[in-house]
């Protein structure tokens, strides 16, 4: 497949934000936090400027220091900052991460209204959609007005324009209002969706099935969705591809937060894509798994580091994690 000369290789609208993620504690035992940047659209962003793709962010933070601290990450680490638009109507919306002993990870929002929420649809300028090779949403940015009809233009914009388009649901359940109408925007971003990387648990919110192959088949049959990328945390990843279904390991690491592996691992994915050069339908078996095992690696890498941005890791350090072959048993 010819893509053509694009300015960006892959653009995303959606949340930034700070997540404060526990930093252990003081001398007198009171709980530290670690600030952060997150966000799930910037965290894709973030592996695939670390491995060397041209990105673009549109979203909103506020006109505050943690405003201020976004940009600049985002910037240092070559993400076009262009599409971030900065108000004094609202902070920047901050996100406390919880661990457990595993690793794994709760939040809690600070979000009455976060920044974040009050993009608008005129905020943003369709040459960055227009000029990108794929574009990237997922549901946190339309948890509400006018965030929720700005992603909406943004992916129908996107459609327009014949991009490839990848979706992350993302489901955060405390950040909506009525699950039911989660569950109705989730199938709405579907219309429009080449490639879904989904938990376990959102397949099942979305399509009501706990078996994998079934819920992936609904998916694949009632909104012709081209891949489908189960993420299993520890035990890796399932896929269907058309007919074509199967699971891959993940790799085996001292995992200490979990923050931003699922975004590691799709921005690996969608790393893969963009250097085969190939129509997602004309991948075959071998490279497909390849590819996995790849973003597989890359989100293992992701959970042996405090943080999301700051964990994601290069092209080499994945690399040389699939050279040892330590697959979780």
């Amino acid at each position: 497949m010819k893509w053509g000369i694009y300015m960006f290789d892959v653009v995303a609208i959606g949340e930034l934000l700070i997540d404060f993620t526990p930093g252990g504690v003081t001398a007198e035992g009171t709980a530290l936090f670690e600030r952060n940047p997150g966000g799930a659209p910037g965290n894709v962003l973030a592996i695939l400027s670390k491995m060397g793709k041209k990105t673009a962010l549109i979203s909103k933070v506020g006109d505050d220091q943690f405003g201020s601290f976004l940009i600049s990450t985002m910037r240092d680490i070559g993400v076009d900052t262009r599409g971030i638009v900065v108000t004094d109507q609202a902070n920047t919306t901050l996100a406390f991460v919880h661990l457990d002993s595993s690793g794994d990870r709760s939040f809690s929002f600070y979000r009455k209204p976060g920044a974040d929420m009050l993009l608008s649809k005129d905020e943003i300028n369709p040459e960055l959609i227009k000029d990108c090779r794929i574009f990237h949403f997922g549901t946190v940015s339309m948890t509400k007005e006018p965030s929720r009809e700005a992603t909406l233009h943004a992916v129908m914009t996107a459609k327009k324009y014949k991009k490839l388009i990848s979706f992350d649901p993302n489901l955060r359940p405390p950040l909506w209002d009525d699950l039911k109408e989660a569950r109705e925007l989730m199938k709405t971003g579907l219309v429009y969706t080449d490639i879904l990387k989904v938990s376990e648990e959102e397949l099942e919110f979305i399509t009501g099935e706990t078996n994998l192959e079934k819920g992936s088949g609904y998916i694949r049959d009632k909104y012709g969705t081209r891949l489908i990328l189960v993420t299993l945390g520890a035990e890796g990843c399932y896929y269907r591809h058309g007919d074509s279904t199967g699971k891959l390991a993940a790799y085996d690491v001292d995992t200490i937060d979990t923050t931003g592996a699922g975004d590691a691992f799709l921005g690996a994915m969608l790393y893969k894509i963009l250097n085969s050069g190939k129509r997602i339908e004309l991948l075959d078996k071998v490279q497909l798994e390849s590819m996995i095992r790849f973003s597989n690696a890359a989100g293992s890498l992701a959970t042996t580091k405090k943080g999301a941005i700051p964990a994601m890791p290069s092209v080499r350090e994945v690399e040389t994690l699939l050279s040892t072959e330590k697959l979780k048993k």
